[in-house]
């Protein structure tokens, strides 16, 4: 289910933490990427200075560009949140229990 109450509907092509374009509640997912977020270029400058570079394409990894649709982190989207760099999110496409992570 997603933040609306309706069937989690895919994020985008190539995401998730099992890479399936949802961003679902999995039990071996140790970061809960359950935040469908169009990354935005203050976003991706804001997780960069804190060690974690979405932009450089590496290991199967595309690398991200504002406007690409992933599911984030949701401790870390919070935290962009607090910093106000926060990407919007993508309501139909991020999960129910992104809520449970707000601090």
């Amino acid at each position: 289910m997603n933040i609306l109450g309706s069937p989690l509907e895919p994020c985008g092509p190539g995401t998730g933490y099992g890479r399936d374009g949802f961003c679902g509640k999995r039990g071996d997912d140790p970061g809960s990427h359950v935040a469908c977020s169009i990354v935005t270029d203050d976003f991706l400058d804001f997780t960069g200075r804190r060690g974690n570079d979405l932009r450089t394409p590496r290991d199967g990894f595309r690398g991200l560009k504002a406007g690409d649709h992933w599911c984030l982190c949701a401790a870390r989207w919070w935290e962009a949140h607090k910093a106000g760099k926060a990407p919007p999110l993508v309501p139909e496409a991020t999960h129910s229990s992104f809520f449970s992570f707000a601090r």
